[in-house]
């Protein structure tokens, strides 16, 4: 009999539920993350993704189940009690989501002078340092984001997730809206970035190109639930067909298309 202890998952999902109406959204989703593991949800659009993130960071309210962080349920906690724990996470949005009247080291600093209550003048510093890690000249914080391109922008939402070196970040959708070459580039930095503060990441996408760089494992959501999860090395020995059909891209499959008929 062994006497290790059970490690405690750092985000853990059981029995989560959400309805909107009379449509089921997320439908009994059971999930663990691993400390320090870099999670893909892989998953057509409509299928739950985003849901399941907004659940996890308090902007929705499961309808059943609970969610924990840390072993800690966090799906009714108090405002302050809330804003602590997404105090502990970064996000990079789909849009990266940038704060226009605000210059770019403003965006990568406003958790830091908005969140953290740090002066100014050290929240730039730190910006600045960030901006260097993704790849950004000091000379960038001081543009405006409608001087960004895409790739750059992204950059900059990259920086602003990694700013407070938070314990877990999300991305959401990170390559949508790039041309490979770019969509590559970012993978190389989530991965960088992720080590550097070792952060337990969950990302959502569609993208299996990026899937396959940044996961450790991977998990599918289809029609509200996991339906796979496993070592992203095993993708193609899924045994799944569902998960064959999505990964391929193929027409012809279990997975069937709503269309809006004419």
């Amino acid at each position: 009999m062994s006497d290790a202890t059970p490690t405690v998952p750092k985000i853990k999902l059981a029995g989560v539920e959400k309805h909107f109406g009379t449509k089921t959204v997320l439908n009994g989703v059971d999930l663990e993350v691993a400390q320090g593991e870099s999670l893909v949800i892989i998953g057509g659009s409509g299928t739950g993704k985003s849901v399941m993130l907004k659940c996890i960071l308090g902007l929705l309210t499961p309808d059943a189940g609970e969610i924990e962080i840390d072993g800690r349920p966090i799906t009714r906690l108090s405002t302050a009690e809330r804003e602590a724990v997404n105090a502990r996470i970064g996000m990079l949005f789909q849009n990266a989501a940038l704060f226009d009247s605000l210059s770019v080291w403003e965006n990568v600093a406003f958790g830091l002078i908005q969140g953290k209550r740090m002066k100014r003048a050290r929240a730039k510093e730190i910006a600045i340092r960030k901006l260097a890690d993704v790849g950004l000249d000091a000379d960038v914080g001081a543009l405006s984001p409608a001087e960004l391109s895409g790739g750059m922008r992204k950059r900059v939402g990259l920086a602003r997730a990694i700013a407070g070196d938070p314990e877990i970040i999300f991305f959401d959708e990170p390559t949508t809206g790039l041309d490979p070459i770019m969509g590559h580039i970012i993978d190389e930095l989530i991965v960088h970035c992720v080590r550097q503060v070792g952060a337990t990441a969950i990302s959502i996408t569609h993208d299996m190109a990026s899937a396959r760089r940044i996961a450790d494992r991977m998990a599918m959501l289809y029609r509200g639930e996991i339906i796979w999860s496993g070592p992203a090395a095993s993708i193609d020995d899924s045994g799944n067909a569902y998960v064959d059909q999505f990964v391929h891209g193929a027409a012809e499959g279990p997975i069937r298309m709503e269309l809006r008929k004419l």
